[in-house]
């Protein structure tokens, strides 16, 4: 799912059209594409078609609608990341993304509130 799961820059930009304005008539998405992306249809149907055969987007009877809801896409986006950058390990991810900067209490609490949330109990490593 990795490959399939990252969007290209303007995928994303099209993707974010989408999510802004679901549900959206094809013919609307159309005119959209071409007024923020300077797409012609034939581009716009191309990559909507992309989209739909990963499954983040369907359309049906021309109305477009999100299978995967954009918080559900970027956080599987991210968990990918992390697998294939950082052998799935969240400690070194945090470490990489926290070197050299400094977070403030109110993000470092935040963050503390975040993990705490998702302990697993059950584990025992």
């Amino acid at each position: 799912m990795s490959n399939e799961i990252r969007l290209a820059e303007l995928e994303a930009k099209f993707a974010d059209l989408i999510w802004d304005n679901e549900p959206v008539g094809s013919t609307q998405l159309v005119k959209l594409a071409e007024r923020e992306l300077n797409w012609k249809k034939a581009t716009m149907y191309t990559v909507l078609r992309k989209l739909c055969e990963r499954g983040i987007f369907k359309n049906e009877n021309a109305v477009v609608t999100s299978i995967l809801k954009k918080d559900e896409f970027y956080a599987k986006h991210s968990q990918n990341y992390v697998d294939e950058t950082f052998e799935g390990s969240l400690p070194k991810f945090l470490t990489a993304f926290v070197s050299g900067r400094k977070l403030t209490a109110k993000q470092a609490e935040e963050a503390k509130r975040l993990i705490e949330a998702h302990i697993d109990e059950d584990d025992d490593n």
